[in-house]
């Protein structure tokens, strides 16, 4: 049977829809901010303080962070090139998918009360792992769907796509499932769905097979309508391994790119770290609840979708490179915001007892972050295709993803260092402003038509 074109594309467009919720529900706006609720308890039970306790659960969140961030950045070109070299890229994805219904599914049992981190975090980046690296084989299809023309369009609606799958599985999350822990109820007054216990936070552990069980679900289109190029030859491993160091030696004489992924290396791993943070910073400096994040994430992600979707637009009539550029200047600025917000004060100025503008303010981040974050990652996958072509996407996506992982130890490493020298979770997110402008300056070396312009 023939797969038209247009099905292809909805079939792609239906892995960002399926896969979004790890970052919406799990890394950022349900399972962070609980996670950050049972790791203070548990730093309070061996002795600290409060305020010390949000600090060393800010650091164990980001020290797991900082340690799957180098298994990503490991495994990404390695992989990417050997699947060039087999011709087949489907096989990994069903594989990474295993990875990813598993880690999220085992997320259960993250109980309120626990004797030790360990398995939460451990669960947590595995179905991480594979989330990430299905997605650079995912991307690297890419450039089999459409002319380079085309490319902004399908990339940033793509995105658009899967925010808006991401707000609907948070919104139905909250409305049938997260429970507040003082009154046990989800979102409009309910009990948890299916008798699930209150009590034990069931309703809000459900988000790891909620996820599990979405992604299952909506990847059938992905794998129906999406059908691999096909391929002009096959390498053995070894001579895979061979193109690797023949690849990398290469990126000298690709001058555009090599730039491109340094500059994307800084300023996605800056991304990453705030959307991972997002959720536990709204838990442990703003003192939100799992239900006051998750309606911040609705709101974040629906700006996402809708920015996302214009930025596409905008990405196909301008090109990439200005998109990014403008969307690492904004998340600039709203890092440096969210350094001087507390419950309390703006900026060091003090607001009136049960001033409302703290939270507006830190709602209103939350908006950007997505619209922005949205939108530079859109035109980055675009301008990414520019400097690449069908036959070696996956070992240039497998780059690609090294430059969004393999300082992805960087950002929450130093924010891990930061957050333990001053004792602040609010001033521990500093070096996020750093990388971001790093990002930024590097990019004035990127050719903005890619490497076919750039020869």
């Amino acid at each position: 049977m023939t797969i038209s074109a247009k099905k292809r594309i909805w079939g792609w467009w239906f892995f960002d829809w399926a896969s979004q919720p790890y970052n919406t529900l799990l890394l950022t706006f349900s399972f962070g901010p609980y996670f950050a609720d049972v790791a203070r308890a548990y730093f309070v039970a061996q002795g600290q303080s409060a305020e010390l306790s949000q600090a060393s659960a800010q650091a164990y969140w980001t020290g797991a962070q900082t340690i799957t961030g180098i298994i990503i950045a490991i495994l990404a070109p390695v992989l990417g090139v050997i699947a060039d070299g087999g011709g087949r890229k489907m096989p990994w994805i069903w594989l990474f998918s295993a990875m990813y219904v598993v880690g999220a599914y085992l997320l259960w049992w993250t109980m309120p009360e626990m004797p030790t981190l360990f398995w939460a975090a451990f669960w947590f980046s595995f179905g991480f792992i594979g989330m990430e690296l299905a997605t650079n084989f995912t991307n690297a299809l890419l450039p089999s769907l459409a002319s380079q023309e085309e490319m902004g369009r399908i990339s940033g609606t793509g995105f658009a796509f899967g925010y808006l799958g991401g707000v609907i599985a948070l919104f139905i999350f909250l409305l049938f499932f997260a429970e507040d822990p003082k009154t046990g109820k989800t979102l409009i007054g309910f009990s948890p769905a299916f008798g699930l216990d209150p009590e034990t936070r069931a309703g809000t552990r459900s988000v790891g097979p909620f996820t599990a069980i979405w992604y299952i679900v909506f990847m059938v289109p992905f794998f129906l309508w999406v059908k691999e190029p096909i391929a002009r030859g096959k390498r053995r491993i070894g001579d895979s391994f061979a193109q690797l160091g023949t690849a990398l030696r290469g990126l000298k004489d690709r001058p555009s790119l090599l730039v491109f992924l340094i500059a994307s290396m800084f300023y996605r791993d800056a991304l990453n770290a705030t959307y991972a943070l997002g959720g536990a910073f709204a838990s442990n400096v703003m003192g939100w609840t799992v239900i006051q994040s998750g309606i911040f994430g609705i709101v974040a992600a629906i700006a996402a979708t809708i920015a996302s979707w214009a930025g596409g637009k905008l990405d196909s009539s301008i090109g990439p490179k200005p998109v990014i550029v403008l969307a690492v200047m904004v998340l600039t600025v709203t890092i440096i915001v969210m350094m001087n917000l507390t419950p309390v004060s703006l900026f060091g100025v003090m607001l009136g007892e049960g001033s409302n503008l703290p939270n507006m303010v830190f709602y209103g981040c939350g908006v950007v972050i997505g619209a922005a974050g949205g939108i530079a990652q859109a035109a980055s996958r675009t301008l990414m295709v520019f400097h690449t072509n069908s036959e070696d996407a996956a070992g240039d996506f497998g780059f690609y993803g090294l430059s969004g992982k393999a300082t992805a130890f960087l950002a929450p490493g130093l924010i891990t260092i930061v957050t333990t020298m001053t004792g602040s979770a609010r001033m521990g997110i500093a070096p996020l402003a750093v990388l971001f402008l790093i990002g930024l300056v590097l990019l004035v070396w990127v050719n903005p038509r890619g490497e076919g312009a750039a020869r």
